[in-house]
């Protein structure tokens, strides 16, 4: 309840607040497309009320927007009159529905973040060149204007020169002073917690300020035009007259049907790069359904034209300011719908008595938020691909208007991605497989035409005599010129070269099966031709790709049909039990590469050895690793039960533990002195490593020392045994020492 309550309160503050922003707009944007005044306010109150109610959205707000002043005045000159022109509003609204329902707001997952965040920052540079001059009192340009080239003809930037000529003092005395406060309002603690909302104090401050200016006289008096100007009616039958209605008359006329398609289309697009940016803008960025708001846009657009008021769109400007103001949900953009639908026909001469520069202070802080320096830092950071769309943007918004900036920020963006696309459709790697190196060429998941020269290129890189993997397994959808190129390589440019063509991931409909035509496990002939040394190698490579992230590509089915009929290891590997040291996944071997010999505390014991020499002496096996690794469980247990008087059973309750304890403590007491008490805990750790290492050592050794077949086949040079330790935090394998190798080394 006091959650709802705490809700409740911020939506109506911030409504308040967006209210004040929203007023002077409503009347700049009307004033801007040559519409009535009140067209623009009813058009606020709409996109309050109506929209606001039906929208999906928790912080856009609804209104006239700026970026459709150039259409709207191009409409209503092309039409004829303003009557004629809200035919065209309500038949743009009942498209617009007609999209919603169809589902058409999918198009908003096709927004660049790049390009949506570039909007964002245009916006808010657009805000403060724009609200600067009405900060001084220089209000010659309607303040709902954003587009660089002026209904004046001036522009954004020389709107800021002529500024230096023409400013008012006392309006631009109220406007430093309602910035300074706005500033102090955010520093200070006590005003920033309080319940007060910051605009709502600027704005009083305004209007107490241009009552006293009025006694002072010249150069303070505060003049009309420095204020706002909501239309004032001395009747309720006079205020009615000010509401223009539709021509009906016009429904035979093509031209508005153009004219309506037109303004479908812009609202659209413009409202759903609106409710994008305001969806980034959330702080608990929430998701809008970007159809349902087609839906609400077009029934506010509907009712814009029956009750003659301009056609609406989402506003970033007013959802910003909704935002910053701590709006939760759209209880706010309903609350500053009412308020304007109460107040302008009810205290149109307070309103009137509002400066302009006092609310150009809170638009502009609006701003800076919007186009932050940390905003454009990330975007750096980001790299060229986000940075250079993001820049492009900005600029294209700041110089001429939304919808157009927007478009040739997206085709920046478009242009990038192609251009990477064309330059990386695939990813291109060399694997060191059993059998020799292997070509791995990983196709994107849009394989399009445009890609074809760059991977003609890739396949041409590829060594005669060699292999190509080519892995589709990532890939929807390749065009069919690629898939001739494939084919062409598969069938005949590849096996001219003398070039096997492995397969791998294509979707049924190509008809490619899959085929792998590399050696990738064990065979006969590589464990006959492989040295002890090779083997060393090839495990120390395989450990290298792990930590790498490269794990070789494998066919599993293939590995099981193969080793089916038998198997050819290259290497016995003794390991202990511990789950985190899967020999395999290690040193990155297939299946039937080698034998696996697990046993806690990895000792040697009569049944290891037998299994060692049957892989050896029988299977063939070059090599034996023995391999311990860090924080090793069963060498704790040894260190710790290092003279205690009960026995291993006693103290751990495994009834054959004992044996393995023995073992390993033979290690233990040559690493170190034997302990009255046991060792500390901050010393146990490196004890049990040392203890660790030590045992991998007396293993290696033991193995020749108990077996009579081991110790001939190593000095018959036909196998060797290496000795190894795994670091379970980093993953690599230290080599401690080889028997039988003329050297060895730290892998």
């Amino acid at each position: 309840m006091i959650s709802t309550v705490s809700t409740v309160l911020a939506d109506a503050k911030s409504g308040l607040v967006v209210f004040f922003v929203a007023l002077p707009l409503c009347l700049g944007i009307a004033l801007a497309s040559g519409a009535p005044l009140l067209a623009g306010l009813l058009a606020g109150i709409i996109g309050g009320l109506v929209v606001g109610l039906l929208s999906g959205s928790h912080t856009s707000v609804s209104g006239p927007a700026a970026g459709l002043t150039a259409v709207v005045a191009a409409q209503i000159a092309s039409l004829g009159s303003f009557s004629a022109f809200l035919m065209a509003v309500m038949l743009a609204g009942i498209i617009q529905m007609a999209l919603g329902l169809a589902r058409g707001g999918f198009i908003a997952g096709f927004f660049p973040s790049s390009v949506i965040k570039g909007l964002l920052a245009a916006i808010g540079i657009i805000i403060v060149l724009k609200q600067i001059p009405h900060l001084f009192g220089h209000d010659p340009d309607p303040e709902g204007d954003m587009s660089f080239i002026q209904p004046d003809l001036e522009t954004t930037f020389t709107e800021l020169i002529r500024m230096f000529g023409d400013f008012h003092l006392g309006a631009a005395v109220i406007g430093l002073v309602c910035v300074g406060l706005l500033v102090l309002w955010d520093k200070w603690t006590p005003l920033k917690t309080s319940l007060f909302p910051a605009p709502v104090a600027v704005v009083l401050f305004g209007v107490a300020a241009s009552v006293w200016f009025e006694q002072l006289g010249e150069p303070w008096l505060i003049k009309p035009i420095h204020l706002v100007q909501v239309p004032v009616a001395n009747s309720p039958a006079e205020f009615m007259s000010f509401l223009p209605r539709p021509d009906f008359s016009q429904w035979g006329n093509p031209a508005i049907y153009t004219a309506g398609l037109t303004l479908a289309i812009v609202a659209s697009l413009e409202t759903l790069l609106n409710v994008n940016a305001a969806d980034r803008l959330d702080r608990q960025q929430r998701t809008s359904p970007p159809s349902q708001e087609l839906i609400a846009q077009g029934i506010g657009n509907v009712t814009c034209g029956l009750m003659g008021a301009l056609p609406l769109t989402s506003v970033i400007i007013r959802s910003s300011v909704n935002v910053n103001a701590g709006g939760k949900t759209k209880l706010a953009a309903i609350v500053h719908g009412a308020l304007l639908l109460v107040s302008v026909p009810l205290i149109p001469v307070w309103l009137n008595r509002i400066p302009l520069s006092c609310l150009a202070a809170i638009l502009l802080m609006t701003g800076v938020k919007l186009a932050s320096p940390t905003l454009i830092r990330q975007m750096w950071e980001a790299g060229r691909y986000q940075f250079i769309p993001f820049v492009a943007t900005v600029t294209a918004i700041v110089f001429t208007d939304l919808l157009v900036g927007v478009l040739i920020g997206l085709a920046v963006a478009i242009g990038f991605i192609l251009n990477s696309n064309m330059r990386h459709p695939v990813r291109r790697s060399v694997e060191t497989h059993l059998g020799g190196d292997v070509v791995h060429i990983e196709l994107a998941n849009q394989v399009s035409f445009l890609n074809r020269a760059a991977l003609s290129n890739v396949l041409e890189e590829v060594p005669r005599n060699g292999h190509v993997l080519l892995d589709a397994r990532n890939t929807d959808y390749i065009d069919p010129d690629v898939l001739g190129i494939i084919r062409d390589f598969k069938e005949q440019t590849g096996p001219v070269r003398g070039v096997a063509v492995s397969l791998v991931g294509f979707p049924s409909q190509y008809d490619f099966a899959d085929q792998i035509q590399y050696v990738e496990y064990s065979t006969s002939a590589l464990q006959g031709a492989v040295t002890p040394e090779q083997v060393l190698q090839i495990l120390k490579d395989g450990n290298e790709r792990v930590r790498a992230g490269r794990r070789l590509t494998r066919d599993f089915n293939r590995q099981v049909r193969a080793t089916a009929e038998g198997q050819h290891p290259l290497a016995v590997v003794l390991s202990c039990i511990d789950s985190r040291i899967p020999v395999e996944l290690i040193f990155d071997l297939g299946m039937g590469d080698i034998f696996s010999v697990r046993v806690a505390g990895n000792i040697v014991s009569e049944k290891v050895l037998a299994s060692a020499e049957y892989g050896c002496k029988v299977a063939g096996a070059k090599l034996i690793v023995v391999i311990g690794h860090t924080k090793c469980g069963a060498v704790s247990a040894a260190v710790k039960l290092l003279g205690s008087r009960r026995t291993v059973a006693e103290e751990t309750g495994c009834q054959h533990f004992g044996s393995i304890i023995t073992e390993i403590q033979q290690a233990a007491r040559r690493s170190i002195e034997q302990p009255a008490d046991e060792p500390s805990s901050s010393d146990t750790n490196v004890i049990v490593d040392v203890v660790a290492r030590e045992n991998v050592l007396r293993v290696v050794k033991e193995m020749r020392a108990q077996s009579q077949t081991i110790d001939d086949l190593v000095k018959a040079r036909r196998i060797a045994i290496v000795g190894a330790m795994y670091d379970i935090k980093t993953g690599s394998v230290e080599v401690l020492i080889t028997d039988g190798l003329e050297t060895g080394a730290a892998a």
